[in-house]
């Protein structure tokens, strides 16, 4: 059976509220604004066509000011409220199809929300907080707290487990809606600007600690702001909303370089593309590369015959072991060493291809060589030359 390539898919999807709403989707309003609609007919037009796809294991971000939907959008696709038109389907499915207990153990079992206000129990402690979504789910309660135990511990709050809500921060409130979340392991967490209320260095630190969890748990996140930096930091994919409509979806740095109109173009005026740009962008293919199988003397012919004094050392797997001198090879090929392998490297100054130019500024200066650019698995993809970032800084915004 065909797998879809989106987890969530959202296709023409309209929500009104209003008494005659069934006037919005006849041809004299069906291209009216907004505005027009609500002041004749008293409707308020939440959702307006509404079409997207989430993909597995990405942070997709529903972005745009108070009003323009994105709250009434995560909503339809738990259905805590059903939309009017279109369809919502999950890993194939159409959820507006669910009723009674199917639709009850899919809010259970697949989804969970992590809330602005954390909608703790008050009177409830840590662990009892965070089991609760298991204990609604009917699960023993060794087995729940085992398992809520292991989701206080992932977002670093062991050692809380007894203590109540109102005896702790904001923060740390926040972190126990969140493992209340994980408990459950869902396939999707719908996140509801869950940070918006915190202070500015809180907020900060929450969001690099969801970017860490992320790394290990590479769950499917849809997340709701308002907040274009926080966007910026944390989607792998924004969608911008504007009076009930998606008026642009793309990465962070297709949003930011390619605004797609004014409204767009007014948001990201101020954020620098340095922000935003990762490596990979503006990486070249490294000039200076041996692989560690090869020959002393037949790398340092290699070298002679290239002009190189150094060049960067990869194993069989592509891998950076670092940085190898002419120097060394000479010494290797005067002896007996068959191969590269466990040659001397010395350190070279690397990067994530998918960390934003910004991060490589502190270690271009310190090095006189390329930055090198490696994948997540630390096999070699490129190097980025001083001259190189300094054109990828100097260029004009949009």
């Amino acid at each position: 059976m065909h797998q879809p390539t989106n987890l969530i898919e959202v296709d023409g999807l309209w929500k009104c509220f209003g008494n005659t709403s069934e006037r919005v989707f006849t041809p004299e309003y069906r291209s009216k604004s907004r505005s027009d609609i609500q002041a004749e007919l008293g409707i308020v037009l939440a959702l307006r066509n509404v079409s997207f796809g989430v993909r597995p294991g990405e942070i997709f971000v529903v972005m745009g000011l108070s009003g323009s939907g994105k709250s009434t959008l995560v909503r339809c696709l738990i259905r805590l409220i059903d939309s009017d038109r279109g369809r919502i389907l999950f890993d194939g499915e159409d959820i507006g199809a669910l009723e009674g207990g199917e639709l009850l153990r899919f809010r259970r079992e697949k989804m969970a929300m992590v809330f602005q206000h954390y909608s703790l129990l008050p009177h409830r402690r840590v662990l009892d907080n965070v089991a609760y979504g298991l204990e609604v789910q009917g699960m023993d309660r060794d087995s729940r707290y085992d398992l809520a135990a292991r989701a206080i511990e992932t977002v670093g709050l062991d050692g809380w487990e007894d203590y109540y809500p109102r005896e702790m921060s904001g923060g740390m409130q926040q972190r126990v809606g969140l493992a209340r979340a994980l408990a459950v392991d869902p396939q999707i967490l719908l996140m509801d600007e869950p940070f918006s209320g915190l202070d500015p260095l809180i907020r900060r630190e929450m969001q690099d600690e969801l970017l860490d969890l992320q790394k290990n748990m590479r769950k499917t996140i849809v997340f709701i702001t308002h907040d274009l930096n926080e966007a910026l930091k944390l989607g792998d994919r924004i969608a911008i909303m504007r009076d009930g409509e998606i008026i642009q979806l793309g990465t962070p740095e297709q949003i930011v370089t390619r605004p797609s109109g004014g409204y767009v173009r007014e948001f990201v005026r101020d954020v620098s593309r340095a922000k935003v740009i990762p490596a990979r962008a503006i990486m070249r293919e490294p000039r200076a590369l041996l692989k560690e199988d090869l020959a002393p003397s037949a790398a340092l012919r290699m070298m002679d015959d290239r002009g190189f004094d150094a060049a960067y050392l990869v194993g069989t797997d592509a891998r950076l072991r670092g940085l190898v001198s002419r120097s060394s090879l000479a010494d290797c090929a005067r002896g007996d060493r068959e191969s590269l392998a466990g040659i001397p490297t010395t350190d070279v100054a690397r990067v994530s291809a998918s960390a934003p130019v910004e991060s490589i500024i502190t270690l271009a200066a310190r090095s006189e060589r390329p930055v090198a650019v490696v994948d997540d698995d630390e096999r070699l993809v490129g190097e980025i030359h001083r001259l190189v970032l300094l054109a990828a800084l100097a260029t004009a915004p949009p």
